[in-house]
């Protein structure tokens, strides 16, 4: 069972409509009109909502990409929630545009907010729903790339696996991770 959604990205204005913000920007979709509370003691924005009847903590860390585990530490060690009670919602360069893809465990693949997750944690056994953003045309650096907007069409795509993801969310939170994969996973 799902307990605690944790959403990557970076603080401030200028990041809002980035590909690297992908985790963000499902969170909000997520919440809906749940509302958001600064907590300094979690290093992040939290809001609490419902998930097929079941109460969800939704988490945006507001310690920049890179210590995004300080943040999620902190909420997993204060509600005390198991590995498997954790998702963590990324992008992911190796997916283009619009494909999503839900896993368990693994490694950080270079993407240095769960490398700091896997740190802070001390497990790499959380869920992970992963956003496709796709990769930067040769020659170009993949921190510029992850730090622009992304473009119209990409950002149709993202909606477009925002509202698949919805359809299994009530699953997965209920701890249907295999079911909800499938669904997910498949073309």
């Amino acid at each position: 069972m799902i307990k605690l959604i944790v959403g990557l990205g970076n603080p401030g204005q200028q990041y809002e409509k980035t590909r690297h913000n992908a985790g963000f920007l499902f969170l909000d979709y997520l919440a809906g009109s749940a509302l958001w509370s600064n907590e300094s003691k979690f290093h992040g924005l939290v809001a609490n909502c419902h998930i097929g009847g079941n109460k969800v903590i939704l988490l945006k860390p507001q310690t920049f990409m890179n210590r995004s585990g300080l943040s999620v530490g902190a909420v997993a060690r204060y509600y005390k929630f198991d590995i498997d009670e954790v998702l963590v919602v990324h992008d992911e360069l190796d997916l283009v545009a619009g494909v999503v893809k839900l896993k368990k465990g693994g490694g950080h693949a270079g993407h240095n907010g769960l490398r700091d997750i896997i740190a802070n944690l001390g497990d790499r056994e959380f869920c992970r729903l992963r956003f496709g953003i796709g990769r930067p045309s040769p020659g170009k650096k993949v921190v510029d790339f992850v730090l622009s907007n992304s473009s119209k069409q990409e950002m149709c795509d993202m909606d477009d696996a925002y509202a698949r993801v919805d359809l299994v969310m009530s699953l997965l939170v209920k701890g249907g991770m295999a079911a909800a994969m499938n669904e997910l996973n498949k073309k």
